[in-house]
């Protein structure tokens, strides 16, 4: 997704930070954020951001554990409800107008039970892959932001 991750306009955050050498396949891989913080607790003042890009992990596993668990981490224990917090954090964090695009490979949980489970309503989205599973959702945060 990402054409620069250090780009000087955006600013990168993961729970994690993972050397290079943790996959096997991809020697070259690694997780280096700005920010090192949970979605759904973030280290961020209300309405700091005009744009925000959530792109949370989407593989739900009991134990995670291969390489896309390695690389993208796992939905576990109770993601539904630390999904739902990511997602208020980001409007939270969003100011007035701002614009939230959220990412969602629908590999485990469709896309369209990720939206029933939000307050939210999006304005629209977009598939893309050669599977068509991967969706790409626009919300925008109007002064109050509002809800179904």
């Amino acid at each position: 997704m990402w054409f620069n991750k250090n780009h000087p306009n955006a600013v990168y955050m993961d729970r994690r930070v993972e050397g290079k050498g943790l996959i096997e396949q991809q020697p070259s891989f690694e997780v280096k954020p700005d920010v090192v913080a949970s979605y759904s607790d973030m280290p961020f003042d209300d309405e700091s951001f005009s744009l925000v890009v959530f792109d949370p992990p989407h593989i739900e596993m009991m134990v995670p554990s291969g390489i896309m668990a390695a690389k993208y981490g796992a939905l576990i224990g109770d993601w539904r409800t630390e999904l739902r917090a990511g997602f208020d954090e980001c409007m939270r964090v969003l100011k007035p107008n701002g614009v939230l695009i959220f990412k969602w490979g629908e590999a485990s949980v469709s896309v369209s039970e990720i939206l029933g489970m939000i307050p939210y309503d999006p304005l629209f989205g977009h598939t893309t892959a050669k599977s068509g599973k991967t969706k790409w959702v626009t919300f925008m945060k109007i002064k109050e932001v509002l809800g179904r």
